[in-house]
């Protein structure tokens, strides 16, 4: 089996990463920069690190024309974020953001079409911002909402390929949030029905479950405790 995690030299990209490496899988991971991403790969066990940029579309498909086929599974997981309100609209930000996250995930995706296996799987994280906007999130939003959509035209499109997307909610044990002070946290935390935060390991359970189970395509799973 082989994977294609990109975004996998931090966070929740990582430690998917780890999982299957861990299970002797064939791992590649990807980030902005090529050095790091050749290190994390040696210290999760992953095969391969390679670098380029998801804001600069253009060089995707040579930085990947290294990957031979079969891809069984691609993990789309680089995130970032910024703080962008319409009445103060950052517009070299938000070009950014777009760029990278609908643009360059599609790029990918078209990169590697031809070498994903017919039972292969595709899987797009999304966030919980599509549906919980907070001031400055316009872009994030915006952009988490779009990966809806590109699951619906996706699975049809690369069909019998399956699809899907991941929306966590506070990972409170992810470097992002782990750091946030605990009165953050704990107001999240009771926002919840389960009365706790969702942690990386579950996100991760969760992702190789969409990854792997050959009847789920075209779903978006939101991985957040029933958070209200």
């Amino acid at each position: 089996m082989s994977v294609i995690i990109v975004g996998g030299t931090a966070g929740i990209g990582k430690e998917l990463a780890r999982h299957y490496a861990a299970r002797g899988q064939k791992v590649v991971i990807t980030g902005r920069d090529s050095i790091r991403a050749t290190d994390v790969a040696a210290e999760v066990g992953a095969a391969t690190g390679l670098g380029f940029d998801l804001a600069d579309p253009s060089g995707i498909a040579d930085a990947l024309s290294v990957v031979t086929g079969p891809v069984d599974h691609l993990v789309l997981a680089a995130i970032d974020r910024d703080a962008n309100t319409a009445a103060k609209y950052d517009l070299s930000a938000a070009s950014y953001l777009v760029t990278l996250k609908l643009i360059g995930y599609t790029e990918v995706v078209h990169a590697l079409a031809e070498r994903m296996s017919p039972d292969g799987s595709i899987l797009l994280f999304g966030g919980m911002a599509r549906v919980r906007p907070y001031p400055g999130s316009t872009t994030v939003t915006t952009v988490n909402a779009g990966v809806i959509g590109m699951v619906r035209t996706l699975s049809v499109e690369l069909a019998p390929i399956r699809v899907n997307s991941i929306h966590p909610g506070i990972v409170g044990d992810s470097p992002f949030w782990k750091g946030k002070p605990a009165a953050v946290l704990e107001a999240f935390r009771a926002g919840t029905l389960t009365g706790r935060l969702a942690s990386m390991d579950e996100v991760v359970s969760a992702a190789a479950f969409l990854l792997e189970h050959r009847s789920i395509n075209g779903v978006d799973l939101v991985v957040d405790g029933g958070w209200r």
